[in-house]
Protein backbone atom coordinates (compact mmCIF):
# COMPACT_ATOMS: atom_id res chain seq x y z
CA UNK A 1 0.00 0.00 0.00
CA UNK A 2 1.38 3.39 -1.00
CA UNK A 3 0.55 6.94 0.01
CA UNK A 4 -0.29 7.82 -3.57
CA UNK A 5 -2.95 5.12 -3.57
CA UNK A 6 -4.54 6.74 -0.52
CA UNK A 7 -4.57 10.09 -2.32
CA UNK A 8 -6.11 8.47 -5.38
CA UNK A 9 -8.91 6.85 -3.37
CA UNK A 10 -9.77 10.16 -1.70
CA UNK A 11 -9.77 11.96 -5.06
CA UNK A 12 -12.09 9.33 -6.56
CA UNK A 13 -14.50 9.59 -3.64
CA UNK A 14 -14.58 13.38 -3.78
CA UNK A 15 -15.10 13.60 -7.53
CA UNK A 16 -17.35 10.56 -7.97
CA UNK A 17 -15.60 9.82 -11.24
CA UNK A 18 -12.38 8.09 -12.25
CA UNK A 19 -11.81 10.50 -15.14
CA UNK A 20 -12.25 13.61 -12.96
CA UNK A 21 -10.09 12.11 -10.22
CA UNK A 22 -7.33 11.38 -12.75
CA UNK A 23 -7.35 15.04 -13.77
CA UNK A 24 -7.14 16.17 -10.14
CA UNK A 25 -4.12 14.01 -9.31
CA UNK A 26 -2.45 14.53 -12.72
CA UNK A 27 -2.22 10.90 -13.84
CA UNK A 28 -3.72 9.00 -16.76
CA UNK A 29 -7.07 7.37 -16.06
CA UNK A 30 -5.65 3.96 -16.96
CA UNK A 31 -2.89 4.38 -14.37
CA UNK A 32 -5.41 5.48 -11.74
CA UNK A 33 -7.63 2.48 -12.48
CA UNK A 34 -4.62 0.15 -12.26
CA UNK A 35 -3.60 1.54 -8.84
CA UNK A 36 -7.14 1.24 -7.53
CA UNK A 37 -7.39 -2.36 -8.77
CA UNK A 38 -4.09 -3.21 -7.06
CA UNK A 39 -5.28 -1.70 -3.79
CA UNK A 40 -8.63 -3.50 -3.92
CA UNK A 41 -6.83 -6.77 -4.61
CA UNK A 42 -4.54 -6.20 -1.63
CA UNK A 43 -7.49 -5.42 0.63
CA UNK A 44 -9.57 -8.25 -0.76
CA UNK A 45 -12.70 -6.16 -1.30
CA UNK A 46 -14.00 -3.50 -3.71
CA UNK A 47 -13.83 0.06 -2.45
CA UNK A 48 -16.26 1.57 -4.96
CA UNK A 49 -19.51 0.69 -6.70
CA UNK A 50 -19.17 1.36 -10.45
CA UNK A 51 -22.13 2.46 -12.57
CA UNK A 52 -22.86 4.57 -15.63
CA UNK A 53 -23.46 7.53 -13.32
CA UNK A 54 -20.00 7.26 -11.76
CA UNK A 55 -18.60 5.65 -8.65
CA UNK A 56 -19.49 5.76 -4.98
CA UNK A 57 -17.79 4.14 -1.96
CA UNK A 58 -18.86 0.73 -0.73
CA UNK A 59 -19.21 0.22 3.03
CA UNK A 60 -15.62 -1.03 3.06
CA UNK A 61 -14.66 2.00 1.00
CA UNK A 62 -16.16 4.40 3.54
CA UNK A 63 -14.23 2.72 6.34
CA UNK A 64 -11.02 2.84 4.31
CA UNK A 65 -11.54 6.50 3.39
CA UNK A 66 -11.66 7.55 7.04
CA UNK A 67 -8.36 5.80 7.73
CA UNK A 68 -6.78 7.11 4.51
CA UNK A 69 -7.65 10.70 5.44
CA UNK A 70 -6.24 10.20 8.94
CA UNK A 71 -2.99 8.68 7.64
CA UNK A 72 -2.43 11.50 5.15
CA UNK A 73 -3.17 14.03 7.85
CA UNK A 74 -0.52 12.47 10.10
CA UNK A 75 1.99 12.47 7.24
CA UNK A 76 1.34 16.17 6.67
CA UNK A 77 1.62 16.82 10.43
CA UNK A 78 4.99 15.06 10.47
CA UNK A 79 6.25 17.09 7.52
CA UNK A 80 5.19 20.39 9.07
CA UNK A 81 6.55 19.40 12.50
CA UNK A 82 10.01 18.72 11.07
CA UNK A 83 10.04 21.93 9.05
CA UNK A 84 8.95 24.09 11.98
CA UNK A 85 10.54 22.21 14.88
CA UNK A 86 12.15 25.35 16.25
CA UNK A 87 9.86 27.97 14.87
CA UNK A 88 6.36 29.33 15.35
CA UNK A 89 3.54 26.71 15.29
CA UNK A 90 2.46 26.24 11.71
CA UNK A 91 0.00 24.02 9.91
CA UNK A 92 -3.62 22.95 9.80
CA UNK A 93 -5.63 21.94 12.87
CA UNK A 94 -9.00 20.20 12.46
CA UNK A 95 -11.15 20.98 15.51
CA UNK A 96 -14.54 19.37 16.19
CA UNK A 97 -17.34 21.22 18.03
CA UNK A 98 -20.79 19.88 19.03
CA UNK A 99 -23.81 21.76 17.70
CA UNK A 100 -24.80 22.95 21.17
CA UNK A 101 -21.36 24.48 21.86
CA UNK A 102 -20.77 26.10 18.48
CA UNK A 103 -22.60 29.36 19.25
CA UNK A 104 -20.46 29.94 22.34
CA UNK A 105 -17.02 28.83 21.19
CA UNK A 106 -16.64 28.85 17.39
CA UNK A 107 -16.17 32.57 16.73
CA UNK A 108 -14.07 33.34 19.85
CA UNK A 109 -11.79 30.40 19.05
CA UNK A 110 -11.35 31.47 15.44
CA UNK A 111 -10.50 35.00 16.58
CA UNK A 112 -8.07 33.79 19.25
CA UNK A 113 -6.22 31.51 16.84
CA UNK A 114 -5.97 34.26 14.24
CA UNK A 115 -4.57 36.71 16.80
CA UNK A 116 -2.25 34.41 18.75
CA UNK A 117 -1.33 31.75 16.17
CA UNK A 118 -1.24 33.56 12.82
CA UNK A 119 0.50 30.68 11.00
CA UNK A 120 -2.06 28.08 12.10
CA UNK A 121 -4.95 27.25 9.79
CA UNK A 122 -7.93 26.28 11.96
CA UNK A 123 -10.64 24.14 10.37
CA UNK A 124 -13.80 23.89 12.49
CA UNK A 125 -16.25 21.05 11.95
CA UNK A 126 -19.66 21.03 13.67
CA UNK A 127 -21.06 17.55 14.35
CA UNK A 128 -23.07 15.43 16.74
CA UNK A 129 -20.99 14.28 19.69
CA UNK A 130 -21.15 10.63 18.60
CA UNK A 131 -19.77 11.54 15.19
CA UNK A 132 -17.03 13.64 16.77
CA UNK A 133 -15.91 10.66 18.84
CA UNK A 134 -15.67 8.47 15.74
CA UNK A 135 -13.67 11.09 13.84
CA UNK A 136 -11.35 11.74 16.78
CA UNK A 137 -10.78 8.01 17.18
CA UNK A 138 -9.92 7.55 13.50
CA UNK A 139 -7.58 10.55 13.40
CA UNK A 140 -9.75 12.72 11.17
CA UNK A 141 -9.79 15.34 13.95
CA UNK A 142 -6.87 16.68 15.92
CA UNK A 143 -9.04 17.96 18.79
CA UNK A 144 -12.71 17.85 19.75
CA UNK A 145 -14.92 19.35 22.42
CA UNK A 146 -16.96 16.56 24.05
CA UNK A 147 -19.02 16.02 27.20
CA UNK A 148 -17.68 13.86 30.01
CA UNK A 149 -20.39 11.18 30.02
CA UNK A 150 -18.19 8.45 31.43
CA UNK A 151 -17.57 6.98 27.95
CA UNK A 152 -14.61 9.04 26.76
CA UNK A 153 -11.83 7.42 28.76
CA UNK A 154 -10.07 6.41 25.55
CA UNK A 155 -9.16 10.07 24.95
CA UNK A 156 -6.94 12.53 26.78
CA UNK A 157 -9.19 15.07 28.52
CA UNK A 158 -8.78 18.68 29.55
CA UNK A 159 -11.80 19.94 31.56
CA UNK A 160 -13.00 23.31 30.30
CA UNK A 161 -16.20 24.30 32.09
CA UNK A 162 -19.49 23.10 33.52
CA UNK A 163 -22.87 24.00 32.04
CA UNK A 164 -26.20 23.87 33.85
CA UNK A 165 -29.26 22.61 32.01
CA UNK A 166 -32.50 24.60 32.02
CA UNK A 167 -36.07 23.82 31.07
CA UNK A 168 -36.62 25.94 27.96
CA UNK A 169 -40.20 26.49 26.81
CA UNK A 170 -42.12 28.50 24.21
CA UNK A 171 -42.96 31.83 25.86
CA UNK A 172 -46.68 31.37 25.21
CA UNK A 173 -46.92 27.70 26.17
CA UNK A 174 -49.88 27.28 28.58
CA UNK A 175 -48.05 24.63 30.64
CA UNK A 176 -44.89 26.73 30.94
CA UNK A 177 -43.80 26.96 34.61
CA UNK A 178 -44.45 30.40 36.08
CA UNK A 179 -41.96 30.03 38.95
CA UNK A 180 -38.23 30.63 38.81
CA UNK A 181 -37.47 26.92 39.17
CA UNK A 182 -39.11 23.58 38.48
CA UNK A 183 -38.40 20.13 39.88
CA UNK A 184 -36.83 17.56 37.61
CA UNK A 185 -39.94 15.38 38.01
CA UNK A 186 -42.18 18.18 36.72
CA UNK A 187 -39.81 18.94 33.83
CA UNK A 188 -39.64 15.28 32.77
CA UNK A 189 -43.45 15.10 32.63
CA UNK A 190 -43.74 17.89 30.06
CA UNK A 191 -43.71 17.09 26.32
CA UNK A 192 -39.99 17.26 25.58
CA UNK A 193 -37.94 17.64 22.41
CA UNK A 194 -34.50 16.17 23.08
CA UNK A 195 -31.44 15.07 21.10
CA UNK A 196 -31.63 11.46 20.00
CA UNK A 197 -29.65 9.06 22.21
CA UNK A 198 -26.75 8.83 22.78
CA UNK A 199 -26.01 12.41 21.74
CA UNK A 200 -25.77 15.60 23.76
CA UNK A 201 -27.71 15.92 27.00
CA UNK A 202 -29.90 12.86 26.55
CA UNK A 203 -27.72 10.44 28.61
CA UNK A 204 -27.49 12.97 31.47
CA UNK A 205 -31.27 13.40 31.64
CA UNK A 206 -32.07 9.69 31.41
CA UNK A 207 -29.50 8.70 34.04
CA UNK A 208 -30.69 11.43 36.44
CA UNK A 209 -34.24 10.10 36.09
CA UNK A 210 -33.11 6.54 36.84
CA UNK A 211 -30.98 7.52 39.82
CA UNK A 212 -33.84 9.49 41.43
CA UNK A 213 -36.52 6.90 40.76
CA UNK A 214 -38.37 9.08 38.27
CA UNK A 215 -40.16 8.07 35.07
CA UNK A 216 -38.15 8.53 31.85
CA UNK A 217 -38.53 11.85 30.03
CA UNK A 218 -41.75 12.34 28.09
CA UNK A 219 -40.06 12.68 24.70
CA UNK A 220 -42.38 13.69 21.87
CA UNK A 221 -39.60 14.21 19.29
CA UNK A 222 -35.95 13.19 18.89
CA UNK A 223 -34.17 16.12 17.25
CA UNK A 224 -30.37 16.34 17.27
CA UNK A 225 -30.14 19.51 15.16
CA UNK A 226 -30.10 22.74 17.18
CA UNK A 227 -31.63 24.71 14.30
CA UNK A 228 -34.54 22.27 13.88
CA UNK A 229 -35.01 22.05 17.65
CA UNK A 230 -35.16 25.86 17.82
CA UNK A 231 -37.78 25.98 15.07
CA UNK A 232 -39.83 23.29 16.81
CA UNK A 233 -39.76 25.16 20.11
CA UNK A 234 -40.81 28.41 18.47
CA UNK A 235 -43.67 26.55 16.79
CA UNK A 236 -44.90 25.44 20.21
CA UNK A 237 -44.31 21.72 19.66
CA UNK A 238 -42.80 21.11 23.09
CA UNK A 239 -40.12 22.00 25.62
CA UNK A 240 -36.48 21.01 25.97
CA UNK A 241 -33.74 20.58 28.56
CA UNK A 242 -30.55 22.29 27.41
CA UNK A 243 -27.95 24.80 28.52
CA UNK A 244 -29.15 28.32 27.62
CA UNK A 245 -26.29 29.25 25.27
CA UNK A 246 -27.52 27.50 22.07
CA UNK A 247 -30.84 29.38 22.36
CA UNK A 248 -29.49 32.59 23.84
CA UNK A 249 -30.91 34.99 21.23
CA UNK A 250 -34.44 33.58 21.50
CA UNK A 251 -34.27 33.67 25.31
CA UNK A 252 -33.01 37.27 25.32
CA UNK A 253 -35.75 38.27 22.87
CA UNK A 254 -38.47 36.72 25.04
CA UNK A 255 -39.50 34.22 22.38
CA UNK A 256 -38.44 31.37 24.65
CA UNK A 257 -38.50 31.15 28.43
CA UNK A 258 -35.84 29.51 30.59
CA UNK A 259 -36.52 27.99 33.99
CA UNK A 260 -33.99 26.53 36.42
CA UNK A 261 -34.26 22.81 37.16
CA UNK A 262 -33.93 21.87 40.83
CA UNK A 263 -33.96 18.72 42.95
CA UNK A 264 -31.61 17.77 41.35
CA UNK A 265 -29.93 20.43 39.28
CA UNK A 266 -28.61 19.00 35.99
CA UNK A 267 -25.22 19.83 34.52
CA UNK A 268 -22.64 18.63 32.04
CA UNK A 269 -18.86 18.84 32.05
CA UNK A 270 -17.40 20.22 28.81
CA UNK A 271 -13.94 18.83 28.00
CA UNK A 272 -11.34 19.15 25.27
CA UNK A 273 -10.27 15.74 23.96
CA UNK A 274 -7.49 14.32 21.81
CA UNK A 275 -6.41 10.84 20.82
CA UNK A 276 -4.18 8.95 23.24
CA UNK A 277 -2.54 7.09 20.37
CA UNK A 278 -1.86 9.78 17.75
CA UNK A 279 0.67 12.50 18.58
CA UNK A 280 -0.52 16.08 18.33
CA UNK A 281 1.27 18.43 15.99
CA UNK A 282 2.86 21.56 17.45
CA UNK A 283 0.01 23.58 15.92
CA UNK A 284 -2.64 21.35 17.55
CA UNK A 285 -0.88 21.55 20.91
CA UNK A 286 -0.82 25.35 20.61
CA UNK A 287 -4.56 25.44 19.85
CA UNK A 288 -5.26 23.13 22.78
CA UNK A 289 -3.21 25.36 25.09
CA UNK A 290 -5.25 28.46 24.29
CA UNK A 291 -8.66 26.72 24.31
CA UNK A 292 -8.76 26.14 28.08
CA UNK A 293 -8.03 29.72 29.16
CA UNK A 294 -10.35 31.03 26.45
CA UNK A 295 -13.29 28.91 27.66
CA UNK A 296 -12.70 29.87 31.29
CA UNK A 297 -12.66 33.55 30.35
CA UNK A 298 -15.86 33.20 28.31
CA UNK A 299 -17.53 31.65 31.36
CA UNK A 300 -16.20 34.21 33.85
CA UNK A 301 -17.23 37.15 31.69
CA UNK A 302 -20.75 35.82 31.11
CA UNK A 303 -20.27 35.54 27.35
CA UNK A 304 -20.84 31.79 27.72
CA UNK A 305 -24.16 31.91 29.54
CA UNK A 306 -24.97 29.18 32.03
CA UNK A 307 -21.32 28.11 32.31
CA UNK A 308 -18.96 27.90 35.29
CA UNK A 309 -15.21 27.67 34.66
CA UNK A 310 -13.46 24.52 35.84
CA UNK A 311 -10.46 25.07 38.07
CA UNK A 312 -7.01 25.12 36.52
CA UNK A 313 -4.93 21.92 37.00
CA UNK A 314 -3.66 21.69 40.57
CA UNK A 315 -0.09 20.88 41.55
CA UNK A 316 -0.79 17.15 41.47
CA UNK A 317 -2.07 17.36 37.91
CA UNK A 318 -5.71 16.84 38.93
CA UNK A 319 -8.76 19.03 38.48
CA UNK A 320 -11.04 20.33 41.20
CA UNK A 321 -14.72 21.18 40.93
CA UNK A 322 -15.64 24.80 41.68
CA UNK A 323 -17.43 25.14 45.04
CA UNK A 324 -20.78 26.09 43.48
CA UNK A 325 -21.08 22.88 41.44
CA UNK A 326 -20.99 20.38 44.29
CA UNK A 327 -24.80 19.89 44.27
CA UNK A 328 -25.13 19.59 40.52
CA UNK A 329 -25.94 16.17 39.04
CA UNK A 330 -23.23 15.31 36.53
CA UNK A 331 -23.17 12.10 34.51
CA UNK A 332 -20.09 10.10 35.44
Amino acid sequence: MELRQLRYVIAIARSGSLSKAAEQVFVAQSALSHQLAQLEEELGTPLFHRSRRGVEPTEAGRIFLAHAAAILRQVEDARVAVQTARGEPTGKVVFGIPHSVSAALALPLLQAVREQLPKVELELTEELTGNLMLQLRSGQLHLAVLFDDGLIGEFTRQPLLDERLMLISPAQAPERPRRKSVTLAAALALPLILPAPPHGVRPIIEQAAREHGLPPPNVVADISSISILRTSLLAGLGHTLLPPMPLRHELDAGLLHGCEVARPTLGRRVVLCASRHLPLSAAAEAVASLTGPLCRELARSGRWQGATPVAEPDQDGGFALPDNTQNVHFLR
